[in-house]
């Protein structure tokens, strides 16, 4: 299996952060009956993200595009085959053969399993552990003159976590936004909010399925207001911030996993 699907760097605490849509890499054989061109992927995908998990001192960054498996999906949909799948997006020149499609598969199953092997270590060592599913998404699909999709519907950072045990997990997640919406963002306060866009989808309930006691997985979806969601340009400066942001929530999340541990 070829590891450069993704990267991975391991380091000490209970705290795994993932980027699973950052990678923007096709293997030669899916590029050449991608229908896509490279911006229109690129708008789809979540760059920059993969910077964010790095706060972490263990975290997984998927470097291949969401267009060649999505591992936020279901094993059985990960592979976008129809316009309907892929936000109406003609992903496909042709059909992709199955030969393909197993080779994307087994990606998939190596990149879960990859998973699974941090998770049960995390497990052994901390009884407890949390992974952050960092994501970002758009806001004004209606072109780059267009105008930005309702506020009101469209935070600045989404918590999902609709797939969790909010019971047990609820005090470490009501921290975790308080702290973000608490950080002094670049002279203001970001806007956090819960469910409100997404509840998080197959990978945090991957880990919720597998790990029900153990493992906490908080779906992060930063709206693209750090960047250029059409021309793919980056501000730093926000960029920075979110990662600083990100950073200042790590020693609460530890802590608040030390008083799930005291209290089951």
């Amino acid at each position: 299996m070829n590891d450069s699907f993704w990267t991975i760097k391991k380091g000490p605490g209970p705290i795994i952060a993932v980027a699973n849509h950052h990678g923007h890499k096709l293997r030669p054989e899916v590029a050449r009956i991608m229908a896509l061109d490279a911006a229109s992927r690129l708008r789809e995908e979540d760059p920059f993200t993969g910077e964010w998990a790095d706060i972490a001192p263990t975290c997984l960054v998927a470097q291949h595009s969401r267009f060649e498996v999505d591992l936020n999906r279901p094993r059985e949909s990960s592979v976008y085959l129809t316009a309907d799948d892929a936000w109406g997006h003609q992903v496909w020149k042709q059909p992709p053969p199955a030969s393909l499609i197993e080779e994307s598969l087994a990606q998939y199953d190596a990149y879960y399993n990859t998973l699974g092997l941090l998770c049960r270590e995390k497990q052994e060592q901390y009884g407890t552990f949390v992974v952050l599913d960092l994501h970002s998404y758009n806001h004004r699909r209606d072109g780059p003159e267009g105008p930005e999709a309702d506020p009101s519907g469209n935070p600045e950072v989404n918590i999902g976590t609709g797939t969790m045990n909010r019971d047990r997990w609820g005090g470490l997640v009501d921290r975790f936004v308080s702290e973000l919406r608490s950080f002094d963002f670049l002279g203001r306060r970001l806007d956090v909010r819960e469910n409100v866009k997404f509840v998080g989808r197959q990978f945090p309930k991957w880990v919720h399925t597998h790990y029900p006691d153990s493992g906490c997985a908080i779906a992060i979806e930063f709206k693209k207001f750090f960047m250029d969601e059409w021309t793919g340009k980056l501000d730093v400066d926000a960029h920075n911030a979110i990662r600083c942001a990100l950073a200042s929530t790590l020693p609460g999340l530890e802590e608040e996993l030390t008083k799930v541990c005291a209290q089951h």
